[in-house]
């Protein structure tokens, strides 16, 4: 075990997202977690400048820049709960509540017209999803349900707005999209692959009146693009046989005649682009590396994504486990990118490399490890379970895998069933029966670890945050004899219970996932629950809550730490003041300080509370 160079990981700011500003600006915003807080500035690339954006409000998270070039849209929540207004903070001036007349509402998409004419926002209450097109200084609602609609989507001259819906299929999240017209919001057309075969809105083209539309959709059982004109009906399907795994689609040509693709194999990103007029699917040259994480429990798509820049320039955001963002620039007719915005400085790390697991029923699960330098045995280990669950572990940069790996722990991060980017089944795997099949991956991954003399059998902690958090605590009640010790962030431990306190969007969510309410799906919410549980743990259990979280709200995890307690149970509760996850190094730093003095006493057999 080393001593204290692991802070060193956190004595620097770390790039968590650059997105282009909209229309012709050659700008960028970075998104960077902080010392304490967000930093938000906006980046020119072509000089270098860097205008730092003041006085944001606590807690921000997944800021979106706007087509002026020098403010950004954020949802201002006051204590980090989800609940709020969407405000504009500009360089210069003074912020400005954008819906001013709406109540509090949840934000679940977000898109500025390219022309910056208007915005377009997708918003959850008690009263259902709504689609509100704000111009002119008003928000005007174009589209009202009571089932799931949500990621809003607006056209360079925002004329068509689009939302992902499920009126067709009401309560299964297997979403179609609706085109409206923004001036009545009349339906124009939507777009629906039936009922097993999910489409997602991506991005209308960036040329003025031109109304067509890139989409994703899984009528092939995997993610493929098309563009899709919904005034005609025209559409252009890449169905890329001759690749195996999703082809995601991210972006345009800012003439509208390219695609910017990703495709994920096991794992694995390599870039693509798509020639709409010559229907070819080009390589693009580029190292080894993460090139987007999707996100769908938020307003943006992806949490940062590679996309294009002016006159078809391809700007990859590159991450590995153990690079922070490298930003590289392809122009047409080069051959291979160079680097436009050179990663921050960090101490050295160790890659994660992509291994194969099997699970109980045979799928194939996809986990990314690496051991500490100088291992030659088995070692303690951690393993991480992401949250979501439909998200993905894409082995992107992250100072905390690398801070355990400098203490001499092996590190593992498993992409279990419900993950994203492996196709609809995979996705899917664990609706209708939440936690069982995930729990049967965790279980295949440790027996990997294990065999491959890579864990020691009697020292692997398990962690995850938000559904990585419930799953940690799922596998200390159900697999109690694998793990030393469990660090549950921002976890669920009680479905009822969490269910009666979480906002409504996360309430349709996990009506659709569990089968209904809890009065209805009653036998479901027990069995999936944590709480159930609590009798057979027997690791030590650290839950780090947030005080104001609404989608794994407190009350649940004091009822369980209360329980646990009471059953003989050695855990600690600990809360930070925010909401799902602290923003800025030195909530995590002080979180990891934590977990590692915990581990270190589990592995010496003394009690953590």
């Amino acid at each position: 075990m080393s001593s204290e160079a692991w802070r060193d990981r956190f004595r620097t700011s770390i790039v968590e997202d650059i997105r282009p500003c909209p229309g012709a600006l050659n700008l960028e915003m970075v998104y960077a977690a902080g010392l304490s807080d967000a930093e938000v500035s906006i980046w020119n690339p072509a000089t270098g400048e860097n205008l730092r954006l003041p006085d944001l409000p606590p807690h921000v998270a997944n800021p979106l820049p706007a087509a002026d070039g020098s403010s950004v849209l954020v949802l201002h929540d006051e204590d980090g709960g989800e609940v709020g207004h969407l405000w504009s903070y500009p360089a210069d001036g003074k912020p400005v509540d954008l819906t001013p007349e709406l109540p509090p509402y949840t934000l679940r998409g977000i898109d500025v017209a390219r022309d910056g004419s208007a915005i377009v926002i997708s918003t959850v209450t008690d009263e259902g999803f709504t689609l509100y097109h704000l111009a002119d200084g008003a928000a005007h609602r174009l589209f009202r349900s009571r089932n799931e609609a949500w990621n809003s989507r607006i056209s360079a001259d925002g004329a068509l707005a689009s939302i992902d819906t499920t009126d067709h299929n009401p309560g299964i999240r297997r979403f179609a999209v609706t085109v409206l017209d923004t001036s009545d919001g009349a339906v124009l057309a939507s777009v629906s692959d039936g009922p097993l075969a999910p489409v997602r809105g991506v991005r209308f083209s960036p040329v003025a009146g031109d109304p067509r539309l890139l989409v994703s959709t899984e009528r092939t059982g995997f993610a493929r693009p098309a563009v899709w004109n919904p005034r005609t009906g025209e559409r252009v399907d890449v169905d890329a046989p001759e690749l195996s795994g999703e082809l995601v689609p991210l972006d345009w040509s800012d003439d509208g005649t390219r695609l910017l693709l990703v495709h994920v194999d096991r794992g694995i990103h390599r870039v693509y682009e798509y020639d709409i007029q010559a229907g070819e699917l080009l390589r693009v040259p580029h190292p080894d590396g993460a090139f987007f994480f999707p996100e769908v429990a938020c307003a943006v798509t992806n949490q940062w994504a590679s996309h294009y820049g002016p006159g078809g320039q391809i700007r990859l955001l590159r991450q590995r486990a153990d690079l922070p963002f490298d930003v590289l620039a392809l122009d047409r007719g080069e051959s291979e990118p160079r680097s436009i915005l050179a990663p921050e400085a960090v101490v050295a790390g160790i890659p994660l490399r992509s291994v194969s697991v099997t699970s109980k029923d045979g799928t194939a699960l996809q986990l990314w490890v690496a051991a500490p330098h100088g291992a030659s045995g088995p070692v303690p280990l951690v393993l991480n379970v992401h949250g979501g669950p439909n998200l993905a572990e894409v082995g992107g940069y992250d100072p905390v895998a690398q801070a355990w790996l400098a203490e001499g722990f092996a590190y593992a991060s498993l992409n279990y069933r419900g993950s994203v980017t492996f196709g609809r089944t995979f996705r899917e795997g664990f609706w209708g029966a939440v936690g069982d099949r995930e729990l049967e991956d965790v279980e295949a991954a440790w027996q990997w670890l294990v065999g491959a003399s890579i864990a020691d059998p009697a020292a692997v902690f398990i962690t995850g945050a938000s559904y990585g958090g419930y799953l940690t605590l799922l596998s200390l009640g159900r697999l109690p004899d694998l793990f030393a010790g469990g660090f549950a962030f921002i976890a669920l431990a009680d479905w009822k219970l969490a269910y009666e306190d979480m906002h409504p969007a996360l309430q349709a969510a996990w009506r659709s996932f569990l089968g209904g309410r809890p009065e209805t799906a009653e036998e479901r919410f027990r069995l999936s629950s944590p709480m159930t549980y609590v009798e057979n743990v027997r690791a030590p259990v650290l839950i780090y809550q947030g005080r104001y979280d609404t989608r794994t709200p407190a009350r649940q995890a004091e009822e369980y730490a209360r329980r646990l307690r009471a059953a003989g149970g050695d855990v600690l509760l600990r809360f930070f003041e925010g909401g799902h996850g602290p923003i800025g190094n030195d909530g995590v730093v002080g979180k990891f300080e934590l977990e590692l003095e915990l581990a270190r006493k589990a592995l010496r057999a003394e009690p953590w509370s």
